[in-house]
């Protein structure tokens, strides 16, 4: 285990199984994994800050050595804020490695103490992002399996009427929805 303080910084907008891989296997790394929210006004969230925390809480209150956190502002003044040595960053693919790579060498810039882990998920979420479940979500569609059960209850009670209009369309005749469509 590695002494110290990392941070797993990130929108976790909505967090997904992706982001509980990445805290789950991170925690068995680091002595001490500071999940930090970034509280970015640029944007316009699904869900507040709030209530990122609280589905965060609930997914990680098993593992004694995580914390949760928000900020806003720069990451590293962040990190050197609360003495993290190590930012944990996760990579799906070519496109987020020379995203994160760029990251990681402006953190670098900016505080050269500040080291940059990279790890992939699991297979099997390497292609769930926080942006992709909110575009399924918002149309209705399934989204058990990439994100945890608490998250999907709470993306349910967010939008449903998205919901009610999709379980409609899948319990409605296929000879109903024919007549419809002429």
């Amino acid at each position: 285990m590695i002494k110290g303080s990392a941070i797993y910084p990130g929108s976790f907008d909505p967090p997904t199984n992706g982001h509980l891989d990445l805290i789950q296997r991170g925690s068995k790394i680091f002595e001490e994994l500071v999940v930090a929210i970034l509280r970015n006004s640029e944007k316009t969230p699904m869900f507040s800050v709030a209530e990122r925390l609280e589905m965060l809480r609930v997914l990680t209150e098993d593992m004694k050595n995580v914390r949760l956190d928000t900020f806003d502002g720069l990451m590293v003044e962040y990190a050197k804020s609360i003495d993290a040595t190590c930012v944990l960053r996760g990579i799906r693919a070519i496109s987020d490695y020379e995203y994160e790579l760029q990251m990681a060498l402006m953190n670098r810039k900016l505080e050269p103490t500040l080291e940059t882990v990279f790890m992939m998920p699991a297979d099997k979420y390497s292609y769930v992002s926080s942006r992709l479940v909110r575009e399924v979500a918002q149309a209705g569609g399934p989204v058990k399996g990439l994100v945890p059960e608490v998250v999907e209850q709470k993306l349910r009670e967010k939008l449903d009427p998205a919901y009610k209009l999709h379980d409609a369309n899948l319990t409605e005749s296929p000879r109903r929805k024919k007549k419809r469509k002429a």
